[in-house]
């Protein structure tokens, strides 16, 4: 009995050290887990820390983005540097959805604006619902000298615009032309066209307006006769520039109002964006609704009556005096041939018919009847030819016989 108790509390004994051993390997393991997620989570709150020490170097090893601001159009290029002939994919992100933007290559920074740019191998791209694009482009040599860059532009709507830095090998490189004034001119105020149309705008003359901006010089120094690039576009066309200098000058921190006139073609209607720019950046655009010269419609419309109306009576009065006259028609009826009045005095019955052919004698007939002839000028209408007197019968009395 005694051996049979001894064996069963060993047994006993050695199962209670196995859960022991087990609940002690299960603390270890819980331990280790807890020390591994701690170890992870202060690897994760490290990492943003660690990261952009790094990212710069990896960006730098393609091609930069022009513009790295949040919100801010980007432009990117394949390469940095390419001859004429070759080409470069430009691509973009940040744009606004289904924008059209162009494309150019220009030199000197494109501190002359358009003018310094090959706009004749530019390029059009849409971007795609993201605000993105993908673009190859054909390097051309730009009208102004290096350094060059690739200018991307919308063409619609809110202006944007960014610019990637580019060689074009075997281009020529200048230095930057200097700027002409030490200030930096800002618009401080909404832009306003003051002016209206006359008279002689409804008939077609060009339609004038003044341009009245309202800047501040943010620079350190006096910004003396400012030279602007006032340009128009309509539709979707670019503008198209034109340099005005503005006499005057605006101190430092100071303000002043800008007014530059602003004129269209002859005949232009519709809607116009006329625009503002200075240093190679748009200032201001400002919309301008042209009203159709109703006066050039109401001009053709009344040449296309006027013209043919007097055409026609000068036709019909060159038909007039060319067309032959029938009888009856002439300038006097007494000047008609005497055959035409037998004939029309044939036609005729009764006394009416006789009276007529009387009257319508001419004078020749006249001169060569006899004097006291019906024919004569002083017979009388209402004779007969039954009751007129006999132009053969004598009216001397017969004489007496034996008398002399």
């Amino acid at each position: 009995m005694n051996g049979g108790t001894g064996t069963g509390r060993s047994t006993a004994g050695g199962t209670v050290r196995a859960l022991r051993a087990a609940r002690t390997a299960e603390r270890a393991v819980r331990g280790r887990r807890r020390r591994a997620a701690a170890v992870l989570v202060l690897c994760l709150a490290l990492a943003p820390a660690l990261l952009p020490a790094a990212a710069p170097d990896v960006t730098a090893a393609s091609a930069p983005y022009a513009t790295v601001a949040d919100g801010t159009p980007t432009v990117r290029l394949s390469a940095k540097e390419a001859g004429k002939g070759g080409t470069v994919t430009v691509t973009g992100r940040g744009w606004r959805p289904k924008a059209l933007l162009t494309l150019l290559i220009c030199g000197q920074n494109m501190i002359g604006g358009t003018n310094s740019c090959a706009n004749g191998d530019g390029r059009a791209v849409t971007t795609d619902s993201h605000g993105a694009f993908h673009r190859k482009l054909p390097v051309a040599e730009p009208p102004k000298p290096c350094p060059c860059v690739v200018h991307v532009a919308t063409v619609t709507g809110a202006a944007a615009d960014a610019e990637a830095a580019f060689k074009v090998a075997g281009h020529p490189v200048a230095p930057l032309p200097k700027e002409r004034t030490g200030g930096r001119l800002a618009v401080l105020a909404q832009p306003r066209l003051a002016g209206s149309s006359g008279l002689l705008t409804w008939f077609g003359a060009p339609a004038q307006r003044e341009l009245r901006v309202t800047v501040g010089n943010l620079g350190s120094e006096p910004a003396k006769d400012p030279v602007f690039q006032v340009g128009t576009s309509h539709g979707v066309f670019a503008p198209e520039w034109a340099e005005q200098q503005w006499r005057g000058t605006v101190p430092a921190g100071k303000k002043a109002e800008v007014r530059l006139p602003v004129e269209l073609p002859a005949g232009a209607h519709g809607d116009y964006l006329v625009s503002l720019k200075y240093g190679g950046k748009v200032l201001v655009e400002q919309p301008w609704g042209v009203g159709r010269p109703w006066g050039v419609t109401l001009f053709w419309v009344l040449l296309c009556i006027v013209v043919p109306t007097a055409v026609f009576r000068i036709g019909m009065a060159l038909v007039d005096r060319v067309r032959p006259h029938g009888p009856g028609r002439g300038r006097s009826e007494g000047r008609t041939h005497p055959a035409a009045r037998g004939h029309a005095a044939g036609r005729r019955s009764g006394a009416a018919g006789t009276g007529q052919r009387i009257r319508n004698r001419t004078p020749r007939a006249r001169g060569t009847a006899g004097p006291g002839t019906p024919g004569d000028g002083a017979a009388l209408p209402w004779f007969t030819p039954d009751t007129a007197p006999s132009t053969t019968t004598s009216t001397e009395r017969p004489t007496s016989k034996g008398s002399a």
